[in-house]
């Protein structure tokens, strides 16, 4: 049986939420790679707790310290939406934050084992050569953690698109606005004789993740062999 059209509605969502989550979030889990790998500072240990927190904290709790920090009476959110209007309660664009920083994890930790691996002396000889700090990272070290750029990307978009607690906490679960492909499998499994939406949404989020990480493999491969490796 075809998907209905509240079905694709909640389909359309969760791609669009988990496109501009890790569209944002990809520059800064680069940086954060980047910094953990490449600079020495009192409290690298710390940030990288901090950074690696969402993976061992309850969805729930994110969600809820991202309600009052950004929700619209939150001690961010509150002057965010007096100065600007802009608030990301009860919207898509807050569910795509929750994705984001409950995906991010998964994201600097790919980047950085790229990031690891790649041989030191390359850089030093550019550098050598005359290169500055910027040039050597865009046309050597970016290029050469290209394989790992595109694991983390495709695991955070693969994350993000089974984002639910978070979400629901942050954002709740609004038709058409906030109600992704988990949060509407929630909705028919908590609602009598919607069993087989539930189902055909269960098999759409298998397919989905499954190709996610199919293509994450056949993306690293392909980078690996244009380098050389």
């Amino acid at each position: 049986m075809p998907l209905t059209e509240y079905e694709w509605q909640a389909v359309a969502l969760s791609l669009q939420v988990s496109l501009l989550a890790v569209a944002c979030s990809l520059p800064f889990g680069i940086l954060m790679a980047w910094i953990l790998v490449r600079w020495r500072f009192p409290g690298k240990a710390l940030l990288d707790g901090i950074i690696h927190l969402p993976l061992v904290l309850p969805p729930v709790v994110i969600g809820y310290l991202l309600l009052i920090a950004l929700g619209r009476r939150g001690f961010i959110g509150a002057w965010l939406y007096q100065l600007t209007g802009f608030s990301f309660s009860f919207s898509w664009r807050g569910a795509a934050l929750a994705s984001a920083v409950v995906a991010f994890p998964l994201m600097v930790r790919a980047i950085r084992m790229s990031l690891e691996a790649i041989d030191l002396r390359l850089e030093q000889a550019a550098r050598t050569l005359g290169a500055g700090p910027w040039r050597v990272f865009f046309t050597i070290t970016l290029p050469l953690s290209f394989p790992g750029i595109v694991v983390g990307t495709v695991l955070a978009f693969a994350r993000s698109l089974g984002e639910f607690g978070a979400t629901i906490t942050f954002v709740s679960n609004i038709p058409g606005e906030t109600r992704t492909i988990p949060l509407a499998m929630y909705t028919f499994i908590e609602t009598p004789g919607a069993e087989a939406a539930a189902g055909r949404l269960c098999v759409l989020a298998i397919i989905l993740s499954l190709a996610s990480l199919l293509v994450a493999d056949w993306l690293a491969k392909w980078g690996r062999r244009r380098l050389g490796g």
